[in-house]
């Protein structure tokens, strides 16, 4: 931010030229391949072990709030995923912030995923279990693009989604999730509110406002409480400093914020005749994660509407704990239960 302030470089530029330093750790047993779908760049994970079968293909959206995160800093990850699932792994490199805000990061994504389902063949993908994943923004991105391509019949359709701690709506901060870990590392508040209010526009200064919920009208708690509404999380999950709160309506903070009722920026407010149709989803939250309640309500959603739901819960996990996978002392053991289950998840697909 220092930097940011002196008008040396933007601070998310900073942060990912210093995440970038990391030398990636080859494996051995996965080939893995730096492609362009037209500007857009991608990384390609194929298992070296060749097959007479068709493997699973998996589509990986990296988070960091689209500030943060890159090809590298989710290499390990992704190299993982295709080694112990057997799997096709292609991971998108959209464009981030300060320079590509809303919705420039999702049509990246839309873009590469689009050509990758056309060109299965050519990479030994089995067009009946290809599957969606990302964690954080890119778990929102993930559900948002199964959400869009329900209305693709000319492509392949998506066997399932993966979404670990997922941000999955950019409307109501005031879930208990929101109230607990607000001060989390790695997803605080404050960085939240940044990525938010930076990758759509919305002027910081209207902060406090919106965190208060100042910005949203009685209309459309009418209509959406009933996804939204504290009543749909559980009660274990609602303990210490959860205090509901209401509060009169800004009009102007409300006309400031519309652009964040945009089902591809909250797809879990999108209608049930589209949520209903999705497919078999895989859920992981973590207790100690700013957006927590964002998975827990879109499970019970997507429950109630009959969609088969695969959730774990890692009461030691934060936000961005999939990330240290590969760090070595920094790492953390629930990373790896992560990676296990969503391993144990695409084997039976």
């Amino acid at each position: 931010m220092i930097f940011e302030k002196l008008r040396i470089c933007s601070m998310p530029q900073f942060v990912r030229f210093m995440h970038d330093l990391v030398p990636l750790k080859e494996d051995p047993d996965v080939v893995v391949t730096d492609l362009y779908y037209g500007t857009i760049p991608v990384k390609l994970y194929q298992p070296k072990v060749s097959s007479c079968a068709l493997r699973p293909g998996i589509v990986f959206y990296h988070g960091g709030g689209a500030v943060m995160g890159s090809l590298r800093t989710h290499y390990a990850i992704c190299c993982r995923l295709s080694k112990e699932s057997d799997s096709v792994v292609l991971a998108v490199g959209y464009r981030k912030l300060p320079h590509h805000k809303f919705p420039v990061a999702l049509r990246d994504c839309i873009a590469a995923t689009t050509h990758f389902l056309k060109a299965l063949n050519t990479y030994g993908v089995d067009p009946d279990r290809v599957v969606l994943c990302g964690d954080s923004v890119g778990g929102g991105m993930a559900t948002a693009i199964c959400q869009r391509f329900l209305g693709c019949p000319d492509l392949p359709k998506i066997r399932a989604q993966i979404l670990i701690y997922a941000s999955l709506q950019a409307v109501h901060f005031q879930f208990p999730s929101h109230q607990q870990n607000k001060n989390v590392p790695m997803a605080s508040q404050d960085f939240a509110f940044y990525c938010w209010s930076t990758f759509l526009d919305i002027n910081p200064s209207w902060k406090s406002t919106i965190l208060k919920g100042a910005h949203l009208p009685a209309e459309f708690w009418e209509k959406y409480r009933k996804w939204l509404g504290t009543e749909n999380i559980p009660e274990r999950f609602k303990k210490g400093t959860y205090q509901p709160t209401s509060v009169p309506l800004n009009e102007a903070a409300y006309l400031e914020t519309s652009l964040a009722l945009d089902f591809r920026n909250s797809p879990l407010i999108a209608e049930d005749e589209v949520v209903s149709q999705l497919p078999e989803t895989f859920i992981v939250s973590c207790e100690f994660d700013l957006l927590r309640d964002d998975s827990l309500l879109y499970k019970k959603r997507l429950e109630d509407l009959g969609v088969p739901v695969t959730w774990h819960h890692m009461e030691d996990g934060f936000h961005g704990v999939l990330s240290t996978l590969d760090m070595g002392c920094l790492h953390f053991p629930c990373s790896t239960r992560i990676l296990d289950a969503m391993v144990h998840f695409l084997k039976r697909l």
